[in-house]
């Protein structure tokens, strides 16, 4: 399996484990570089991208970077591994601009993971490859890869409303936004190839970006 696995995505990989194994054993390590809203509005802008390679525990990376192998590979395969580090970069940075925005009046909120990257290339392999089947855990049967895209989003809506688990929703919703625009800019043939796919993949963000700030007082 790793033999066949793209070396940009291999790379990001071994940063995220190396650097999460640093956090697992140092907790001044973890709590310098983690994402904070009051540390980052006081200026240390670097824990929005630095968080990203933080996780909590071994099943958190696993999680993350298992998704990053099965979605990576489908993003430099077919963009190339520049554009695929311009997406996995600015997804990150999408998820956390839209954790600060969304958290901004919560200065103790903090969270750590690649989340918010792996959303932006899952959302991006979706829109390259969007006739891709899903097989999940619990379903015997596959998914469309639209479908579970769609769905995810909407999932990750309810579950920063109903702040479900320790997870930051806020990130998964940013980097997909990220992950999405980014993808669309460096390939624009995607509108007219399949103008339906982009429309329909788009309906859940465009609903986020206008209710969004309206969440919370639901």
């Amino acid at each position: 399996m790793i033999g066949n696995i793209n070396s940009a995505v291999l790379f990001i990989i071994i940063a995220n484990v190396l650097v999460s194994m640093k956090g697992f054993n140092d907790y001044t390590f973890l709590n310098r570089y983690k994402f904070q809203i009051g540390k980052i509005v006081s200026g240390e802008k670097i824990r929005m991208l630095t968080s990203g390679f933080l996780h909590v525990d071994w099943a958190h990376l696993g999680f993350n970077m298992y998704a990053l192998y099965l979605f990576g590979g489908i993003v430099a395969g077919i963009l190339g591994i520049p554009n695929f580090l311009i997406i996995y970069f600015l997804s990150l940075l999408g998820g956390s601009l839209y954790s600060l925005k969304y958290h901004k009046n919560e200065s103790f909120y903090s969270a750590v993971g690649a989340s918010g990257a792996v959303s932006g290339i899952i959302y991006a392999s979706i829109l390259l490859y969007p006739e891709m089947e899903l097989y999940l855990f619990f379903i015997p049967i596959p998914i469309p890869g639209y479908i579970f895209g769609v769905g995810y989003l909407l999932y990750s809506i309810y579950g920063m409303k109903k702040q479900i688990g320790n997870v930051g929703h806020s990130a998964h919703l940013g980097g997909a936004i990220g992950g999405f625009a980014i993808t669309l800019l460096l390939n624009p043939s995607l509108f007219s190839a399949n103008m339906f796919m982009v429309g329909l993949l788009a309906v859940p963000i465009i609903l986020l970006l206008l209710f969004g700030d309206k969440l919370k007082a639901l």
